[in-house]
């Protein structure tokens, strides 16, 4: 009379018993897969730590050299370390792609083995609820009928609720795996956005290697080795530098004052924005930049250097009057400034070609010349290591960042 309470508790654990060594054996694979990944992204971390240590070293030569009398072989010994610092950032890097993408791999396995506890918890309930509902189809009388006393009854019964209870718990259960679940996902989405930014930081900084190698390159050949052609170079480079300064800062103030009434009038109902006059983004050497190498010759850097091809097409960052155009078709230094709304203006150096003339109105986006920098091209000046946009961006004359104003 005992029969059915017993098969049914031996269907329960039966099915228990098979799904959760089933699932032991493949958690157990994955937990040993997961703490081999952990002890490779922890000696990923000490690799990383290492080359910081190296990169710091670099970093420190490098303002040491600097902090030394501006000289040929200090320059060269700048752009050496610079160099060599470049290739550990790019080490530095891969590291850290790799160990993104081990850590990819983790939460995936994780993923793996909380889909699996899922499954469990989804058998489970599936077993408890057919427990139930066998229970139910046995009438009360029945029930009584299959025990041998009111006790073995009641305990029947109270064996039912406790059933219940279990599958509450199991829900309860399968949805925290479920949030799991979720935020492992979260994680990995994070995780892939991480590793394309770094891809793109690498592309970034093999590029940056490039340049640095090709400034040196660029150095010797224009002194020869020579620390008194060096000397001159340098000297050369500032005073273009200077009267390109004092050119800027007198003509726009000066321009503003003789504009008619019309003229300020359509600049004040132009727009205000200001967008990236070239393609590239590439930032070779920021505003006021640290390491800008010509910086205890010339001074502070005014301006952003973009990275860009030789005669890459050049456009106004913005709506307003051309108020100046330096270029003579030879290799001094060159460039376009425009007047905007709100007492901004724009300046674009070492452009090899130019589009527009001197009171010629603008519009944001119209092309204005083309871009150079180049050694010995047209408008690179007479000290330059590579194709480039110096890009100014004032305000009421004085220089400001111009990522400050870019979108």
């Amino acid at each position: 009379m005992k029969k059915l309470p017993i098969i049914l508790l031996i269907f329960i654990l039966a099915g228990l018993l098979t799904n959760s060594s089933s699932v032991l054996g493949q958690t157990g694979s994955i937990d040993a897969e997961i703490k081999a990944l952990n002890d490779k992204i922890q000696a990923q971390k000490k690799q990383m730590d290492s080359l910081a240590d190296k990169q710091k070293a670099y970093q420190a030569a490098i303002e040491k050299t600097r902090a030394d009398k501006d000289n040929l072989t200090n320059q060269l010994s700048i752009l050496e370390n610079r160099a060599a610092k470049t290739q550990l950032d790019i080490e530095s890097t891969n590291l850290a792609i790799d160990k993104t993408n081990l850590e990819i791999k983790k939460i995936q396995l994780d993923m793996e083995n909380v889909d699996a506890d899922i499954e469990v918890e989804k058998q489970h309930i599936g077993n408890l609820i057919r427990l139930v509902y066998k229970q139910d189809q046995v009438s009360t009388m029945e029930m009584l009928l299959l025990n041998d006393s009111l006790s073995e009854f009641l305990n029947q019964a109270k064996y039912l609720e406790n059933t219940n209870d279990k599958i509450k718990e199991s829900l309860e259960s399968l949805q925290n795996k479920k949030d799991q679940l979720d935020k492992s996902q979260a994680n990995l989405d994070a995780k892939n956005k991480d590793l394309l930014a770094l891809k793109a930081e690498l592309e970034q900084k093999v590029d940056n290697l490039s340049y640095e190698q090709q400034s040196k390159t660029v150095i010797l050949e224009e002194t020869k080795s020579s620390e008194a052609e060096y000397q001159r170079l340098m000297a050369q480079a500032k005073k273009e530098q200077l009267q390109a300064e004092n050119e800027v800062a007198g003509l726009e103030k000066l321009i503003r004052q003789k504009m008619s009434a019309k003229d300020k009038s359509k600049l004040e109902n132009g727009s205000s924005d200001i967008a990236w006059p070239i393609a590239g983004r590439t930032i070779t050497t920021g505003f006021h930049d640290p390491d800008y190498p010509y910086r205890k010759i010339i001074g502070e850097h005014p301006a952003i250097d973009i990275r860009s091809p030789q005669g890459s097409t050049l456009r106004a960052a913005g709506d307003g009057y051309v108020a100046r155009v330096k270029f003579d078709g030879s290799t001094a230094y060159a460039y376009i400034m425009i007047i905007h709304s709100n007492g901004l203006s724009t300046v674009y150096g070492h452009v090899s070609a130019v589009s527009v003339s001197v009171d010629q109105y603008v519009h944001q986006g119209d092309v204005i010349g083309r871009t150079g920098a180049a050694p010995h091209s047209v408008g690179a000046g007479p000290f330059t290591t590579g194709p480039h946009l110096h890009f100014e961006v004032r305000k009421d004359g004085i220089p400001v960042n111009p990522l400050n104003y870019l979108p």
